[in-house]
């Protein structure tokens, strides 16, 4: 992979040439080839930690209200501004035993 000279970014090859995708500086694919320098990309590991959480599992809060469907008494929640800014939030509700969704404006 080459960098430009001139202002750092990736050059592609186009012909017998790289060309820098950001300025546009040119130069013959060989001039670079025997001129001892070399590019590195170092990547550092960080000390942060990833979590993977299962895709079925919900992070959402939950809340006490009473599904309109199968009567359970528990359900995630979501709020929105679904309409202009003068008016309340769209409450977006969704039952924890049955996955019905209903809202409250």
């Amino acid at each position: 992979m080459r960098f430009c000279p001139i202002c750092g970014g990736m050059m592609k090859k186009q012909g017998s040439k790289y060309v820098c995708i950001n300025c546009g500086y040119e130069e013959e694919a060989n001039i670079r080839a025997n001129s001892g320098k070399s590019n590195r990309i170092v990547m550092r590991a960080t000390d942060r930690d990833l979590v993977i959480v299962d895709s079925g599992e919900r992070m959402l809060p939950k809340t006490e209200v009473k599904c309109p469907k199968c009567g359970n008494r528990e359900a995630y929640y979501i709020v929105r501004q679904t309409r202009s800014a003068d008016e309340p939030e769209t409450v977006i509700y969704i039952c924890t035993k049955c996955g019905y969704t209903w809202r409250e404006y």
